[in-house]
């Protein structure tokens, strides 16, 4: 039987839709993934005189960032976390009034920032509040979930910290946006990649990757190294410290371990034998590119260090962006929408495609840094193209379960 095929007749409607925290931040985040794409095809598209685009009122580069940064991941991250940290720490289930109230103000804040990108900087900085309040919304709903439940583990302090880190980046590019600073755009910069997403793709895959390859595994050990969380965050706060003091060649002294560990890591969860089972063999693919990316990384800044010249550009940062955290929210958005939808937790051969499609935009991605004029503007546009033919699959095939029924009838 087709796992995705419905039984019943699907019961469409805001009951339905705010049944469970995963239906609603996962479509927000769905639609995340086409309209921050869209916005940069269309840049790109303007660079190369294709397309003719007014000038939004903030730099493109600016909007980019805070797109992919903080508009897209958030909703994935934030719908994952309030579903898991109640059954992490044993804690009570949150409240739907709870995410569903920041899931309006994320939301609300995204159209306005949209609508006004390029209108007015003004109703650009309502866009930004409304989005910080709805963090600080999400945010609180999960400290209420952690001070109340009856055990912690090792993840979640890590979490919170991340996340509130994540609510500072926001506040930053507002400040930037609003006192027109680069230096607050760089701060925000750093906060969103190193001191957010990393974090917090790092911890999850920590925390889940091990156990969802035992459940899928036969004779599977499963590895959980303690000293995995702590040594990441010295070395992503080594890495920002050595940005923003200008030190780039010396970097490879927090990237190098953070490679090191995640390419062990693989290694002891034994990535081969993950493609027994597809759905889990995406976890571990998205997940190598961490090891790749901080392997790139630590290339760059010993090359700096060496011979004072940068060879790789952007490859790091889009092997992590693209590679890693995209495909992770790939490998994670499928399993977690299957799992709590009623469906066997099995990748179709879409889902396998539309994880294919990232790890061929990451490559194009990565391949533009190295070509020059037309070449890498070509590049750069497939790679952006294939994004959003990749999720434009994934969310035709995923976002009708975030508003029809369980197929197996039970309530979520």
């Amino acid at each position: 039987m087709d796992h995705f095929a419905s039984p019943g007749p699907a019961r469409p409607g805001w009951k339905t839709f705010t049944a469970a925290p995963h239906r609603m931040l996962f479509l927000g985040g769905a639609g995340q993934t086409l309209l921050a794409m869209f916005f940069w095809l269309a840049e790109l598209l303007d660079r190369a005189e294709a397309w003719d685009t007014p000038s939004p009122v903030i730099p493109g580069t600016w909007a980019h960032m805070y797109l992919m940064l903080y508009g897209l991941f958030p909703f994935f991250i934030y719908g994952f976390l309030f579903t898991v940290y109640p059954r992490w720490m044993g804690g009570e289930a949150l409240p739907a009034r709870r995410y569903i109230t920041a899931f309006l103000l994320l939301a609300s804040g995204m159209i306005f920032f949209y609508i006004s990108l390029y209108l007015s900087r003004f109703v650009l900085l309502l866009g930004l509040s409304l989005y910080l309040a709805g963090w600080g919304v999400a945010l609180h709903a999960l400290f209420a979930v952690y001070r109340r439940a009856p055990r912690h583990g090792a993840h979640e302090p890590l979490l919170n910290l991340a996340l509130t880190a994540g609510m500072a980046g926001v506040a930053l590019f507002l400040a930037a946006v609003l006192f027109q600073t680069p230096v607050l755009f760089q701060l925000s910069r750093e906060f969103g990649l190193w001191l957010f997403l990393m974090p917090v793709v790092f911890l999850v895959a920590h925390r889940m990757i091990p156990f969802f390859s035992q459940s899928a595994l036969i004779n599977y050990i499963m590895v959980r190294p303690a000293w995995a969380p702590p040594l990441m965050i010295i070395c992503v706060v080594a890495h920002v410290v050595f940005e923003l003091a200008g030190l780039p060649a010396w970097r490879f002294l927090a990237d190098a371990p953070l490679a090191v560990a995640a390419l062990h890591h693989s290694w002891v969860w034994q990535f081969r034998r993950s493609f027994h089972a597809r759905l889990l063999a995406m976890l571990h693919i998205a997940f190598l590119w961490l090891g790749i990316g901080m392997t790139l990384y630590t290339a760059q800044s010993l090359a700096l260090l060496v011979t004072g010249t940068d060879f790789l550009g952007h490859v790091p940062l889009h092997a992590l962006g693209i590679g890693f955290f995209t495909g992770m929210v790939v490998a994670m958005a499928s399993r977690v929408t299957l799992g709590h939808s009623g469906r066997a937790l099995q990748a179709d051969d879409l889902t396998w495609r539309v994880l294919f499609g990232v790890n061929i935009a990451a490559v194009l991605r990565m391949a533009a840094e190295f070509a020059v004029g037309t070449a890498s503007g070509i590049l750069n546009g497939l790679a952006a193209a294939i994004w959003l033919v990749s999720f434009l699959l994934w969310a035709w095939l995923y976002v009708p379960m975030y508003v029809r029924r369980r197929v197996d009838g039970k309530s979520g």
